[in-house]
């Protein structure tokens, strides 16, 4: 049996974690739970799952979650705030996180989680677009098992040469197995047809209508401009330690194909199934096994059209811009995922327009002046100067 913490339980992710575990009460044992503010879901939760700790993000969520929990009979500690998450997730009782907290906030739990060897269900990209390196050596050091979650790179694992070995998750030098390339694939999101004129006008709403995926809104928001696209770039960088020239992103409107691996004979090896984030997380949840996801089979009677085509760079500059934060490398991906994450909750308030979220990303990119070593200190304070930034040009971006 796996004893799990879930880092953002209230979100999509974390509900479909939940999910499968609901169905698999022989093989998980939910330990601890988290959330930002959504304390009706979170109750019910433990009302359900029965963890031994829940943390929200502030202490007035924390105070009216506990009274619930009480008059619901619930015996839970219940604490808020940064360091209760990293208590959270490297509880002695709890063996794999799942790290699904959308945001920079996910970073420090998952990380500590990573040095105590714990296995990591990694579905939070910041931990890898802010601190790859160190995250990666956290998990060298300790032995801990990390499993991609993402369904791109959770597809690219299953179509790698040690998916099915009990060897510790996704590490290795996959050049030398002879791994050309690895292809992510991208739906397009809303606006894959848009032109720009366009897509200066579109709403939050519009942007949050993804065609294949139901997603929360930031990431929502991130799949419509393809900054997500562009964070998986980075993080595909560190998980299967490939140069940015080996990882290459295709569109693919059906999202079926949810990415694939090029090798040096010739051979293309992809893996395919429903838009349904159940299957990775089942896929880690049961790793190095398989499990029942509670997903609808693939019907190739219908899904035979599959088609791909290049990404227009005019169209969504924020795939660009991540291509050159990843090349620059330090701490440029820290300061690319600050000001996307500034950006995106300025649209979605709809102070700046869809168009102005690679702009401000961009400025604060070739502006932002850091300096530090690479530790976590100094790319937690890379992030809050570069947010600060950010917030400096919202204010002076008109529509």
């Amino acid at each position: 049996m796996r004893h799990i913490c879930v880092l953002g339980s209230t979100g999509s992710i974390g509900v479909s974690t939940l999910d499968v575990i609901r169905a698999h009460p022989d093989l998980f044992k939910v330990e601890s739970l988290t959330a930002h503010s959504n304390i009706e879901l979170l109750a019910k939760q433990c009302a359900e799952f029965k963890p031994t700790m829940v943390v929200v993000g502030f202490a007035e969520a924390a105070s009216r979650l506990n009274e619930q929990l009480k008059s619901m009979g619930l015996t839970v500690t219940v604490d808020h705030g940064a360091e209760a998450l990293v208590s959270a997730s490297t509880l002695t009782s709890v063996d794999t996180v799942m790290a699904a907290i959308v945001g920079a906030a996910g970073l420090l739990p998952t990380i500590e989680a990573a040095k105590l060897g714990k296995r990591i269900l990694l579905a939070n990209k910041e931990a890898l677009v802010m601190a790859g390196d160190i995250f990666m050596s956290a998990i060298a050091s300790s032995g801990a098992e990390l499993l991609p979650i993402d369904s791109e790179h959770n597809a690219i694992y299953q179509c790698l040469p040690d998916a099915n070995t009990s060897n510790g998750g996704s590490r290795g030098r996959y050049s030398s197995l002879g791994v050309k390339e690895i292809l992510l694939t991208a739906s397009g999101g809303p606006f894959r047809n848009y032109s720009l004129d366009q897509l200066r006008n579109v709403t939050p709403d519009q942007a949050c209508a993804h065609p294949n995926w139901v997603m929360g809104r930031k990431i929502s928001v991130d799949s419509a401009t393809m900054m997500n696209k562009g964070l998986e770039v980075i993080e595909a960088h560190h998980l299967f330690e490939l140069p940015a020239e080996q990882i290459k992103v295709l569109i693919h409107p059906q999202s079926v194909v949810h990415s694939m691996v090029r090798y040096i004979d010739g051979s293309v090896i992809a893996q395919l199934g429903q838009p349904d984030m159940k299957t990775p997380i089942a896929y880690g949840l049961g790793w190095p096994l398989r499990i029942d996801a509670g997903v609808k089979e693939l019907d190739f009677t219908t899904a035979h059209d599959l088609s791909f085509e290049p990404v227009d760079l005019n169209r969504f500059p924020c795939l660009s811009l991540s291509y050159q934060a990843l090349s620059v490398r330090g701490l440029a991906p820290t300061i690319l995922n600050a000001a996307n994450e500034i950006a995106v909750d300025a649209f979605l308030k709809k102070e700046i327009g869809f168009t102005q979220i690679s702009e401000l990303v961009e400025r604060v990119l070739n502006q932002t002046q850091v300096s530090g070593a690479m530790s976590l200190d100094g790319i937690l304070e890379a992030d809050r100067i570069a947010r600060q930034e950010a917030l400096s040009i919202v204010k002076g971006l008109t529509r």
